[in-house]
Parts: C-alpha cells; structure tokens; sequence
C-alpha cells in the first residue's frame, strides 16, 4: 500500500526541482526526503528520478506519476481552501428573514458590503412581517431574523438592537416642513396616513396622541410603512413611520422631520433556542447592529 508520506515527498522533489529544496519545504532531512523517494520506486516497480551529476531528474514515469498525484493534491488543497474560508466566515451560505422594514433597503446595503469581502458566501433573504420571521428562525428555515419587538415567542432568543426613534413624513412643500421637530399638536386638522392597529408602533403612536388630548383625521391604514410613505408622497395626509423606511423615501416626494416625543421603534435579532449559530450569521448580525446604532446617532445628531 503507498504510503501518503511517500507520496508527498515524490510530488515535492518534482515541484521543488531537489530533495535539497524539499526537504526544506517539508522540514525533514535530506536522507529522511532520499529515503521516501527510494520506498516510492521500490513499491511501485518503476525508477522515478535519474541522477545527473548531483541532480535528481524525474523521468518519463515521474513525469507521468506527478500528473495524476497533482491531480490529487489539487482536490485536497480545495477541499482545505473551502474549509478555511467556512471556518474564517469567507464562504457558505447564509439565509436571512426580516420584516419589510429593513429589506426596503436598509438591510440589502449592508449585506451588500458583508458580501464584498466574502467572494465565495451564498445568501437568500426573505421578508414578510414578524410572526412570520420569528417563523422561519425557529423552524430552522432561516439563520437569522430581524423582527419588531416586543417578541413574546417560545423557540427563540432575542438580542435586542439600538432602540431608533419613528419619523413624521410630510408631502414636499408641506407647511409643517417648515418646522424642525414635530409634536403631536402639529397634526390637528391634517389627514392622517395610519399604520394598522395589528402593528406595535401603531399603539405607541395612539398612546402618544391620547396623552395629548388629541384626535387624527385618519384618511387611510395600512401595514406597511413603505405604503404610507407613499401615499404621503402623493399628498394623500402625513404620517409617522419607522426612521429606516423614512429614510428610503426621504427625498422621494418626502420630507422627514423628527417627532417628540419619541416613538422608538425597536428591532431584535432573532435566533433559534439551542440551535448552531454560524459564525457567517453572527457576523453578519454584528455588522446589522453597529449600522442600527450608527443609525441611532445619526438620528440623535440631527436633532441638536
């Protein structure tokens, strides 16, 4: 039976061009790299390497040999290659829930930028509200979710993000745009676009306006705040919606203002209770959360 140390040396003597050289390239000695040479030819009948002076040449056998053994080697090395970059998070595949909020666009930019850096990393993203995100983490269909909290769940652990306090949206060239902040006063008389009471910020949002003795014109509801970004867009009333999709529509037919007081919208990264977590998904959910909290900052910054 050949012996892979055997075989190893014979493919370094050729690569290397001398037991010299390959014995360096495999910290042994040069008797210890001759002695392996020698095994190889005995087990396999065949003279492998000619001497030329105080050369080794292959011959014609070798040269014959090394092409089927490089054949060999070749797969091993990728078989190597492909476990380093799973190990140092380079490749794989990495499957993401979140609800329409983030994958509007918030979520699409930052897994762009974690993919550049990762050549060989497959991934697929699904969006849908966040019963059904926490869903398909639980059921192993997904890696990692980002769904609204609260998140009263069984099967799952949350690690919450930087809270981001909601956003009022007017149409362009809306009176109240002329104002840096916007209180709940500032809406009197003025169409509303409403998110559905199914929606945790829509009870913030109520409680809010009830502490203040205050009572919408409701023009029209909706899930969805991409929807009322666009309904605000084309002038059907005002809305307050969560800051990552009123930044998509900044500038859009939108205008954004900060809200007081704040409606802070909150987000939290979902996993599987007991499941693996790769190293691909855990990364991934730290670049999540340095963007949210950047995003927070910036959010705090434009209000001083």
């Amino acid at each position: 039976m050949l012996n892979p140390r055997q075989i190893e040396a014979f493919r370094t003597v050729i690569v290397t061009g001398g037991v010299t050289a390959a014995a360096q390239a495999l910290h042994i000695s040069q008797p210890a790299v001759t002695r392996l040479i020698h095994d190889l030819q005995y087990s396999l009948g065949l003279k492998l390497f000619a001497k030329r002076g105080t050369r080794l040449v292959p011959t014609s056998e070798a040269l014959s040999l090394y092409r089927e053994v490089e054949r060999q080697f070749v797969g091993l090395e990728r078989i190597e290659r492909a476990a380093k970059n799973l190990r140092e998070g380079q490749s794989g595949r990495l499957r993401i829930a979140a609800l329409p909020t983030f994958n509007v666009g918030f979520l699409p930019r930052i897994l762009g930028r974690f993919m550049l850096d990762r050549p060989g990393l497959e991934t697929a993203i699904y969006g849908s509200i966040s019963s059904q995100v926490v869903e398909w983490v639980a059921s192993g269909f997904c890696d990692v979710g980002f769904a609204q909290g609260p998140l009263d769940f069984p099967n799952i652990e949350v690690d919450m993000l930087t809270p981001v306090p909601g956003a009022a949206v007017l149409p362009e060239g809306h009176r109240l745009a002329e104002k840096s902040v916007l209180e709940p006063e500032d809406f009197i008389g003025e169409p509303f676009v409403s998110l559905e009471q199914t929606t945790p910020m829509r009870y913030r949002i109520d409680a809010i306006f009830s502490s203040a003795g205050i009572t919408r014109q409701t023009r029209v509801e909706t899930p969805l705040s991409m929807i009322a970004c666009g309904l605000v867009a084309a002038g059907a009333g005002v809305a307050i919606v969560d800051p990552f999709t009123a930044f998509e529509f900044s500038g859009r037919g939108v205008v954004v203002r900060p809200f007081r007081p704040a409606v802070l919208y909150e987000i939290g990264v979902v996993w599987a209770s007991g499941r693996f977590r790769s190293a691909l998904a855990l990364d991934f959910a730290d670049e999540m959360r340095a963007a949210v909290a950047e995003r927070a900052d910036d959010n705090a910054a434009s209000e001083v």
